[in-house]
Parts: structure tokens; sequence; C-alpha cells
């Protein structure tokens, strides 16, 4: 698994990139923790449930259906995220789902039940750039580094370049919309 800074990264930035005015202070905190949420299955191992389990690491929770549960709680608590039940759904959906993903590239471990309830498979992607992050690694050590290393050049060079690319186009959009101009209209957010 990526580590926890890195699975908040991906709808951390972005969600700033696209300002407070879109992605509310509430909202980006809920992204934040449905990103990271998924890997407090790692309490299973505590509990004494195997890992291959379907309630073990990487497995239900990781899975698209958690994902999806998490979208459509974000859409029925929208009011409370102050934002629109259609971008609660798709920030949260995308930030839940954007863990297992990342996982799924990962050079470790015993890959991802994504598809779980369907099946208890475990999937990797078929490229895995992603050092994985050992449970319980100290922050301090080299192979921490070599860990760090590969998250900051696979994970987060691109969405800060995605996040640039959302900040610029957020400021483009502004600025012809203060200028009287809308070319996107955008949907309203709820107070």
């Amino acid at each position: 698994m990526p580590t926890l800074f890195t699975h908040a990264v991906a709808p951390l930035l972005p969600g700033i990139a696209a300002g407070k005015n879109r992605i509310s202070r509430s909202l980006l905190l809920a992204g934040t923790v449905a990103a990271v949420l998924p890997d407090i299955d790692v309490l299973s191992f505590r509990l004494g449930i195997p890992y291959a389990a379907a309630l073990g690491h990487r497995g239900a929770i990781h899975s698209l259906l958690f994902g999806i549960g998490m979208a459509v709680l974000a859409a029925l608590l929208h009011k409370h995220l102050r934002t629109n039940a259609a971008r609660a759904f798709a920030f949260v959906g995308m930030a839940a789902l954007s863990h297992p993903l990342l996982d799924m590239l990962t050079d470790g471990g015993l890959g991802v039940a994504i598809a779980w309830p369907l099946s208890e498979q475990r999937y990797f992607f078929p490229w895995h750039p992603i050092h994985v992050s050992p449970i319980g690694m100290r922050f301090f050590s080299a192979q921490a580094w070599t860990v760090i290393g590969s998250e900051l050049l696979w994970i987060w060079l691109p969405v800060s370049a995605f996040a640039l690319i959302v900040w610029k186009w957020r400021i483009a959009i502004d600025r012809q919309h203060s200028q009287g101009v809308n070319p996107i209209p955008l949907p309203p957010d709820a107070p």
C-alpha cells in the first residue's frame, strides 16, 4: 500500500486547486477521509482475521462497492458538506476509489479485492511502479526512502501536475465569469 499521506494527496491537491467555492472544506475533508479510510482494515491483523479473507487487509473495504457506498453517503450528507449531491458523490467517490486503484499499482501484498462481493479474487494492475509500504514501516529507514521516492515519482508528481491543470482551469473560468462570460455553466451549490 502507499503511505497514508500519499493516499490523502490524491483528493487533497486537486480539491485545493479547484478552490473552496467548488470543493468546500467539509467536502475536501470528507474526500481525504474516504481516500485513507480503506486502510482501517489493517486492524484485521489484530483481530486475527487472515490477510486473504474477505474482511482482511485489501479485502472488502478496498472494493468498488465500498467506494460507491462512501460516495452515496456523501451525496446523502451533501448539505453538511456544503455542496450539491452530485458534486459530493463525484468527489468522495473518486477519492475513495483512488485508494484501491493506487494499491493495485504497488509491488507487494496479495492484491486488492476490487470486485468484492462478486469475487474475492485479489487483483494488481500489470504494471507495479510503486514500492509497497510495509505495515509498521519506520519513516527514517533506508526502506522508507525507497518507498517515499517511488510515491513522489509515481503519485505526487502526476497528482501535482493534475492539480496545476485544475488550478489553471479554475483561474481561467473565474476570470471569464468575472467578466460576465460563463462558457461552462457550473451546477449551483447548496447553501
